[in-house]
C-alpha cells in the first residue's frame, strides 16, 4: 500500500495496456473490414469530380446503406465504426470538393468583395469537420468502466477527508450536503468531513460545530474555489480527498462504489463520476421537457468523459470526484491559472505521468441552474477558463501526455471556439438573400449532391452513437443559445489567458411569475428578425428573377433551419414560474402515518423534498388541514420518523409539510432523499432514445412556441423576476 505524500513512477504505456485489454478495444479483423470497406470509397472521392447527379447517387447509396447496417445490426460495435467511418468519408468527399471546386480562386465570376465572405463560411465549416472527426475519435470507444471492489476488512480501509466548498451559498443549500456526507457509508474513525467556508460566515460555523464537522475559513481569498481547496489540503491529513460542490450530495455508497478504483491502482490520481442534477435546467424547465430530453451536459457524462477514460484522458470537474493526496502535493494543489482549475488540474496531473479513472455510475446529486441567465454565466466561465488552459497550458505542446490524450484535451478545448462558426452559419446565407453576394462558387444543385449526405450521414451516426444522452438537433439549440455569449470572452481569452475573474453559479432562487427575459433573448432576437428578413428578401427575388430559382430556394431552406434553432432559443427565453425554494423528487417508498387516536394509515410517498411530501392514501382517510402527524418511513431495515402538518388534501392523497427537524431527523431526511446508492440510476435512464424525425418535430413546435412568446411579449410588460 502506497504510504503518504509518496507519488507512484506509473508507466506512461499503462493507459494504452488498459485501452487494448477493455471490451471496448478495437479487434483486427473489424479494423479490416472497416478498411476493405473505405478504401474503395476513398478513391472514389480522389479521383476527378462527376457530375452532380452521380455524386448524389453516390451519397446516398452510402447513407442508405449505413441506414440498412443501422436497422439490421442494433446495438453492435462495428455497426457504430462503419457509420463512423461512412460518416467521415462523405465528411472528406464534401471538404476535398469545397477545398479545390467551391473557393472560386481564379474565377473572373467572382468579385473581390465576395472572397471574405466565402473563405469566412469556408473556415467555419472547417471547425466543424475538425470538431466532428474529433468528437467521433474521443467517443469512439467507451470505457464503461465497472467499480472494483475494497478489501473485505473496513479495518483496512483508508482514512479520506470530505471537502465541500462554499462561498456565497445560503445554509439551506449546503446543510444537505453536509449531512450527506456524514451518511457516507465509511468507518466513522477514518472519515473527516470540512466544510470550506470561504465567506467567514458565523452561521455555518455553528452548523458545522452543531453537526460534528470540521470548519475552514482561511484570511484571504486569493484563487476562489482552487484557494480555498489549497488552504484545507495541508489542514487535513486522509490519503484521499472527496470533493463536492456545496449542493452536490452523495448517496451513502460513493466512497465504496470509487475508493476501490484507487486501492487498486496506485498509478491512479483521481477517480470522477458523472454530476447529476435532480432538478430541471432552463431547458427542460422553460420548455417543461423534464426527463423527456436529455440534460444538457448528459452528452458530456454519459459518452464524453467514457471515452475519455478508454483514452487516459478523464477530466476533472471540480465535484463529485476522489482524488489521491499525494498526486496533488506533487503537482502543488489545485491549478490556480485558469477560472476551470478542475480541468487543469487533470491536464497538470496527466502531464506529471499520473492515470485517471471515470466511473459512469451517478453516486451524488445536485441542482441544476436555475434561469437561463445563470445557465449562460456558467458556460461563459467554463468556455474562457477552456480557452485559458489552451494559452497557458497548449496540449498539443504539454511535456508528458501521449498522442491520444492531446487529441482528446484538443477537442474539449476547441468545442468552446464554437461561437464565430455558428455565428457565421445563422448569417451566411443572408449575404446571398439581402445582397446577393455569393458564398459559394457552385451550382445549388452540387452543393445539395455534395452537403446533404453529409449533413444526414451525420445526423444518423451521431444519434446511433449518442443514444438517449443528446438528441438530434439540440446541440445546434444548445451552440445557438450561448454563441453570442460565449464569443467575446473566449476571443478575450485568446488574446489575454489572464484575463477574467472566477464567478460562483447560483443554483437556488425563486421565479415568481413567467417572464421574457429581453436582456438576454436580445441577440436571438436581433438574429431571428435578420433571417426573417432574409425569408422575405428571398421571396423577393423569387419574385423579380434576381438570380437562380435553385440557390434562392437552397438558401430559403438554410434560413428556414437557422429560424427553428433561433425560435427554440425565443422559447428557452421565456422564464416558466419556480415557486418553490427547493424541487420535489419523484420517489415512491412505503409510509404510514399516525393520525388521531394513534390511528396508523398507511401509504406510499409520491414525491417528496426536504420541506414536505405528498402521500398516496386510501380513499376517505379521515384527515383534516392543520392537523400535527407523525409520518413514518422504513428503509435500510430501520423506521424513520417525522413530525409534520397537513397542508391538503384531495380524495387519494394528502400533502404535509414536515414541522422543525432536529438536526437527526434533518440527516434522516437527507439519506432517504439523496443517500440511496440506487437513487439516481433508474431516474438518469427515463429519457427515451433518439428519434431524428420526431426531435425535429419537437424542434419545430417550439420554434413556433419561440415565435409566438416573443411576439406575445411586445404587447405585454415583463415583470421581474
Amino acid at each position: 500500500m502506497e504510504t503518504h505524500g509518496t507519488a507512484p513512477a506509473p508507466s506512461k504505456n499503462e493507459g494504452d495496456a488498459l485501452a487494448r485489454n477493455s471490451p471496448g478495444a478495437l479487434f483486427p479483423v473489424q479494423v479490416a473490414l472497416l478498411l476493405a470497406l473505405i478504401l474503395p470509397l476513398l478513391y472514389l472521392m480522389t479521383i476527378p469530380a462527376h457530375d452532380w447527379s452521380t455524386q448524389l447517387w453516390l451519397g446516398a447509396a452510402v447513407f442508405l446503406i449505413a441506414v440498412i447496417l443501422r436497422a439490421a445490426f442494433p446495438g453492435q460495435r462495428w455497426m457504430l465504426l462503419t457509420l463512423i467511418s461512412l460518416s467521415i468519408f462523405l465528411t472528406g468527399r464534401y471538404g476535398w470538393w469545397r477545398a479545390t471546386q467551391t473557393l472560386g480562386i481564379g474565377d473572373p465570376r467572382i468579385r473581390g468583395y465576395e472572397y471574405p465572405f466565402i473563405f469566412l463560411l469556408f473556415g467555419a465549416e472547417l471547425f466543424s469537420w475538425i470538431v466532428t472527426v474529433l468528437g467521433y475519435f474521443q467517443s469512439i470507444s467507451p470505457l464503461r468502466r465497472k467499480a472494483e471492489p475494497l478489501t473485505k476488512d473496513p479495518a483496512l480501509w483508508p482514512e479520506v477527508d470530505v471537502f465541500i466548498t462554499t462561498y456565497n451559498e445560503p445554509l439551506s443549500i449546503v446543510r444537505p450536503t453536509v449531512l450527506g456526507a456524514l451518511n457516507l457509508d465509511w468507518p466513522p474513525d477514518k472519515l473527516t468531513v470540512y466544510l470550506l467556508d470561504d465567506g467567514n460566515r458565523p452561521a455555518f460555523r455553528e452548523f458545522a460545530e452543531a453537526a460534528g464537522v470540521r470548519y475552514l475559513a482561511r484570511p484571504e481569498h486569493r484563487h476562489a474555489k482552487a484557494g480555498n481547496l489549497n488552504y484545507a489540503l495541508p489542514r487535513s491529513t486522509g490519503k484521499y480527498i472527496a470533493m463536492f460542490d456545496c449542493d452536490h450530495i452523495p448517496t451513502r455508497s460513493f466512497l465504496q462504489a470509487t475508493i476501490g478504483i484507487l486501492e487498486n491502482n496506485p498509478g491512479y490520481s483521481f477517480v470522477q463520476t458523472p454530476h447529476h442534477f435532480y432538478s430541471p435546467d432552463p431547458y427542460e424547465r422553460n420548455l417543461d421537457v423534464f426527463h423527456e430530453i436529455p440534460n444538457e451536459g448528459a452528452l458530456f457524462y454519459g459518452v464524453v468523459q467514457d471515452g475519455n477514460d478508454f483514452w487516459d484522458a478523464t477530466t476533472f470537474c471540480g465535484s463529485c470526484a476522489v482524488l489521491r493526496r499525494s498526486a496533488l502535493e506533487e503537482i502543488g494543489g489545485i491549478a490556480v491559472d485558469t477560472v476551470t482549475e478542475d480541468a487543469h488540474t487533470s491536464l497538470l496531473l496527466h502531464k506529471k505521468g499520473w492515470q485517471s479513472a471515470y466511473l459512469n455510475l451517478p453516486q451524488a446529486a445536485g441542482l441544476a441552474t436555475t434561469t437561463l441567465s445563470a445557465h449562460i454565466r456558467q458556460r461563459v466561465r467554463w468556455a474562457r477558463g477552456m480557452i485559458q488552459i489552451f494559452r497557458i497550458d497548449n496540449p498539443l505542446l504539454a511535456p508528458g501526455l501521449g498522442l491520444f490524450q492531446r487529441l482528446c484535451y484538443l477537442n474539449g478545448m476547441m468545442h468552446f471556439l464554437f461561437s464565430l462558426p455558428r455565428m457565421i452559419f445563422l448569417l451566411a446565407p443572408l449575404a446571398y438573400l439581402y445582397f446577393g453576394i455569393k458564398i459559394f462558387d457552385a451550382d445549388a444543385y452540387s452543393i445539395a449532391a455534395y452537403a446533404f449526405p453529409v449533413l444526414a450521414m451525420a445526423l444518423l451516426t451521431n444519434s446511433t452513437l449518442q443514444g438517449n444522452h443528446r438528441h438530434s438537433f439540440w446541440n445546434e439549440v444548445y451552440e445557438t443559445t450561448l454563441a453570442p455569449y460565449i464569443f467575446l470572452p473566449t476571443l478575450l481569452a485568446l488574446i489575454n489567458p489572464k484575463a477574467g475573474s472566477f464567478n460562483v453559479t447560483s443554483k437556488e432562487g425563486v421565479v415568481r411569475e413567467e417572464f421574457f427575459d429581453h436582456k438576454i433573448a436580445r441577440p436571438f432576437v436581433i438574429f431571428w428578425l435578420l433571417n426573417l428578413g432574409g425569408l422575405v428578401a428571398g421571396v423577393y427575388r423569387l419574385a423579380k428573377g434576381l438570380g437562380e430559382i435553385p440557390t434562392i430556394a437552397l438558401t430559403l431552406i438554410w434560413v428556414l433551419h437557422n429560424m427553428l434553432l433561433l425560435g427554440a432559443a425565443l422559447a428557452v427565453g421565456w422564464e416558466s414560474a419556480q415557486r418553490r425554494n427547493r424541487p420535489r423528487i419523484s420517489l415512491n417508498l412505503p409510509a404510514r402515518i399516525l393520525g388521531p387516536g394513534q390511528k396508523v394509515i398507511s401509504g406510499e410517498t409520491e414525491d417528496i423534498s426536504d420541506l414536505g411530501v405528498r402521500l398516496r392514501l386510501g380513499q376517505g382517510e379521515p384527515l383534516s388541514i392543520g392537523e400535527r402527524l407523525l409520518l413514518q418511513i422504513p428503509l435500510f431495515g430501520k423506521i424513520f420518523d417525522f413530525p409534520c402538518l397537513v397542508v391538503g388534501l384531495d380524495e387519494f392523497s394528502v400533502r404535509l409539510n414536515f414541522l422543525p427537524l432536529t438536526l437527526e431527523e434533518e440527516r434522516n431526511l437527507v439519506l432517504i432523499l439523496y443517500g440511496r446508492a440506487d437513487a439516481w440510476v433508474r431516474i438518469r435512464s427515463v429519457n427515451p432514445r433518439d428519434r431524428i424525425l420526431s426531435s425535429l418535430g419537437r424542434l419545430t413546435k417550439f420554434a413556433m412556441i419561440g415565435q409566438l412568446r416573443l411576439f406575445r411579449s411586445l404587447f405585454r410588460e415583463s415583470p421581474a423576476p
